[in-house]
Order: C-alpha cells, then structure tokens, then sequence
C-alpha cells in the first residue's frame, strides 16, 4: 500500500510528471512513463508539443525581456522545473528582472527550492496559489513585484485545466486587470490536432489523470481580447518568431498548439 500523500502518489499518473517525460526528464515514475507512453503510441506528435511549448516559452520571454523591455514576469502554473525556466531566461538578458511563479500543485511546490534561484540583481519568488483565484496570485505576487509597472504574465500549456471557457476567459481578464498598460500576456494552448490527437486525451482520461481540455482556435483568440497582438499573432508556436537555422535545415512542423504575445495598451 502506497502512504505517500495522495498528490504524490505513484499509481495514478500526475500531469506535471507526465509532461516531464515528454521533455526527457527525470522527475517521473513508471505509471507516468505509461501514461505518457500510450498517449504517445497513438499521438507520436505529444513530444512536439511538450518541446515545441518549452521552446516558445524562451523565445517569448526572450522577447519580453529584450525588445519589449520587461522587467516583471508572473508565470502562471510553472509545472516541474526543467532546463530554461523562465528566471533564467530572462536574468540571461537582464540581471535585474523579477520573477514570481505560482502554482498550487505539492509536487511542484516541493521542488520550489531549484526555482528559487536569482541573480543577485533580481529576485525570483514562488506562489502556491491556484490559477482559479487571481485575487489571491496578484495580492501574493504583490510581494515581490511592483504591479504598478509593466508586467509579462505567461500562461503556457495551463488553462485546458479549467473546463469551462468562460472561466478561463476570466481568469485570464482578472489577471490583466491587475496589470497596468504596457504590460504584456504570453499565452499558448492546445487545439484539437485530429483524430489520433482526440482518442490519446481520451485514453489519457481514463488513466485517472486529470484531464486536459483541447479549445478551438477561436476559443484560444478571445484570450487576447483586448490586447495588441505582437506580430505574427496568433499562430502554430513553431512559428511565433521562431530562430534563426541553417539554411539547408528543415523547419519544424506545426503541432497542436497555438500561441501569441498580446500587449496591454489601455
């Protein structure tokens, strides 16, 4: 009998250890191996996802902290930590920045301890909050961040977690309220990338995980209602601003997922 506290517990599979192993992490058990495994025989392209969101993440960070001058990030359902987290990519450009993370997830908060970390110019906090009450993330982010500046609020592969679109609609509208103009949402979800793609969440469901919901394209747009889209817009996060290759290397393909950068101007 297992007597670890039911978050931990090994013979269910955990979102957040599953989606490590899609990224070739270590912090995973063999029913999350499973899982990860069945849902990857009948959707090869999970893999892709996972690190096509990683990669989106540094390139929109990069941006924020770069040309888009930002200084503050809020990172909404951080998940497990993994190799370029958002602290590191945006003190790598600017020493000074701050960064809180907040989730709610005990596995997650217990390996708080490799996200708290910053370069001495900067600061970097952890939220145990849930995403489903953003009174509660802004007063405690409040903490580290000075909310009356530009803030990058990043929510990366979280809010199929919130079955019901209109509160994920308000979620991410209360955040942005909190927020002053010139502040910025990096945002990507997962769409229905076909047949193979349904039938692998619904597998995936019936491991007793905790199920994902996939949103229509449509659905993803009115996350940035409101906001000024950066270019390109919404679009395939393999092709938001993607990075420079050899010219004979061949591009990635597009996976079921899209994601954009929108700047609050009001």
């Amino acid at each position: 009998m297992n007597d670890l506290p039911e978050e931990f517990a090994t013979n269910v599979p955990h979102s957040a250890r599953v989606w490590n192993y899609w990224l070739g992490g270590k912090d995973n058990y063999p029913v999350d191996r499973e899982a990860g495994e069945q849902y990857k025989q009948i959707f090869p392209g999970i893999v892709d996802v996972a690190r096509a969101a990683r990669y989106f993440l540094a390139r929109s960070v990069r941006y924020l902290a770069g040309e888009a001058g930002i200084r503050q990030f809020l990172d909404v359902g951080t998940g497990l930590p993994t190799v370029d987290n958002t602290h590191e990519i945006a003190q790598r450009v600017a020493p000074e920045s701050r960064i809180v993370y907040v989730d709610n997830d005990p596995l997650v908060l217990a390996h708080a301890r490799v996200l708290l970390t910053s370069a001495p110019e900067g600061a970097t906090d952890y939220v145990d909050a849930d995403m489903r009450d953003p009174g509660e993330i802004v007063r405690a982010a409040s903490r580290t961040l000075d909310l009356s500046r530009p803030t990058a609020l990043t929510l990366i592969g979280v809010l199929g977690h919130v079955q019901e679109y209109e509160e994920a609609r308000s979620i991410v509208s209360r955040l942005m309220d909190a927020l002053p103009p010139g502040s910025f949402l990096a945002l990507a979800d997962s769409v229905n990338a076909g047949e193979s793609h349904l039938e692998a969440h619904d597998r995936y469901k019936e491991t007793g995980a905790v199920p994902y919901l996939l949103r229509s394209q449509e659905e993803i747009r009115g996350f940035f209602d409101g906001l000024e889209t950066v270019e390109p817009g919404l679009v395939p996060i393999t092709r938001w601003r993607p990075d420079p290759v050899p010219f004979d290397a061949p591009t990635s393909a597009d996976v079921g997922t899209l994601g954009g950068v929108g700047r609050k101007t009001r």
